[in-house]
């Protein structure tokens, strides 16, 4: 068996990943092609190349 490489960028820590209220139920915002999708879903990528860390302080820390 086959160790898989752990994701280098988790969606819970991403701008792109929010709350939809109607299916309650966490999503990506990012629009991902079908090929992306699919490499996505079958795990056969070790990070996500639209990943963004999600800082909510940043516009404070722009303001001071």
């Amino acid at each position: 068996m086959a160790n898989k490489e752990a994701p280098k960028s988790r969606c819970e820590d991403c701008e792109f990943y929010d709350y939809d209220e109607y299916y309650d139920q966490m999503y990506c915002k990012q629009e991902l092609d079908e090929d992306e999708m699919e490499h996505f879903v079958r795990g056969q990528t070790s990070s996500c190349p639209y990943f963004k860390p999600y800082d909510e302080y940043m516009s404070v820390r722009k303001q001071n």
